[in-house]
């Protein structure tokens, strides 16, 4: 696999960025884009793009992807610095962490279910999910045997800027309640894991899918209470169906081909504003980056959530 140098965690000022995609299966456009955006961010600011795999959630990790995503990603050219973090290589870590968090008392032990959840949780979720009521923040009631550990959250808003969206707020508290950092069936949660991992890369600028922002602020309290820094937060549109459903595996998505060069690169990076002319858009690799790098700007990304990419360009950009 290519690395071009090696990280020089160090520096406290250099750009430091990370792409963190998940195992769950091949690399689709939808994971391409938030690959596009992360890597050129990192490169036209002169700054080091790491390479994470998060496979925390083991249940939903596909065997043979994480090779596979590394050979996509190595088939368009891009190129990571230092070796790959591997998630699951590091609960020791993660348990570590929140043993510290027990001993300070950032987070107790809840029985709650889901359903229980749902039926005490008030109308403010944020992106329509749950708020989690508290049951279990006094104590645990009754005889109740504790299924998950839960991070403790302030009743005051979190704000962050975000360089796509502008100012974020988020009162945690009325909007999702204390957090899960440890799950019911035994597997830390995404907020603990990333926290730490881009705590212990250095990593300083996080260019994601905006289907994460609404964690943003979650993470931000856990940076706090750990001592952390707070990278800065860009979040890119996601990739959508014609319904409006994120593209996963879920939704059927399909792989994308390093064999189609760099064509599905182009139309990655119009769907995030950039619009490429043809003779780079159907040219070499190394041509697509040097011109893409030399063009990037973060506030040419269209500032929304989600959407689908125009039909056309879909049918004559995405390989069959």
């Amino acid at each position: 696999m290519r690395f071009s140098r090696p990280v020089t965690h160090g520096d406290p000022v250099h750009y430091r960025g990370r792409f963190a995609p998940s195992p769950t299966g091949p690399l689709h456009f939808g994971s391409l884009v938030a690959a596009v955006g992360s890597y050129l961010d990192a490169r036209a600011n002169g700054g080091e793009w790491l390479l994470r795999i998060e496979d925390i959630d083991q249940p939903r990790t596909v065997a043979g992807a994480t090779d596979a995503i590394l050979r996509t990603l190595e088939g368009f050219g891009f190129e990571w610095d230092g070796p790959v973090l591997v998630q699951s290589q590091r609960l020791a870590v993660y348990r570590a962490v929140l043993l510290d968090r027990q001993a300070h008392g950032d987070v107790y032990p809840c029985a709650c279910s889901r359903r229980e959840i749902a039926a005490l949780s008030p109308p403010t979720a944020v992106d329509g999910g749950l708020v989690y009521p508290g049951t279990c923040r006094a104590g645990l009631p009754g005889a109740s045997v504790a299924r998950a550990w839960r991070m403790r959250v302030p009743d005051g808003e979190i704000g962050f800027q975000d360089r796509v969206h502008g100012l974020v707020r988020q009162n945690l508290a009325r909007e999702v309640g204390d957090f899960i950092l440890l799950r019911a069936d035994g597997q830390f949660a995404y907020q603990l894991a990333v926290v730490v991992d881009d705590g212990a890369q250095g990593v300083n600028a996080v260019v994601r899918g905006a289907d994460l922002i609404d964690s943003t602020a979650r993470q931000i309290w856990l940076q706090q209470r750990l001592g952390l820094p707070t990278p800065s937060y860009a979040h890119l549109p996601v990739v959508t169906t014609a319904s409006g459903e994120k593209l996963s595996k879920q939704t059927r998505a399909r792989a994308v081909d390093p064999a189609a060069g760099s064509v599905p690169l182009a139309a990655a990076l119009e769907f995030l504003g950039h619009p490429v002319p043809p003779e780079i858009a159907r040219g070499p690799l190394a041509n697509f980056w040097g011109w893409a790098t030399a063009a990037w700007s973060m506030a040419r990304v269209p500032a929304r959530r989600g959407a689908c990419p125009r039909a056309d360009a879909a049918n004559q950009r995405l390989p069959p």
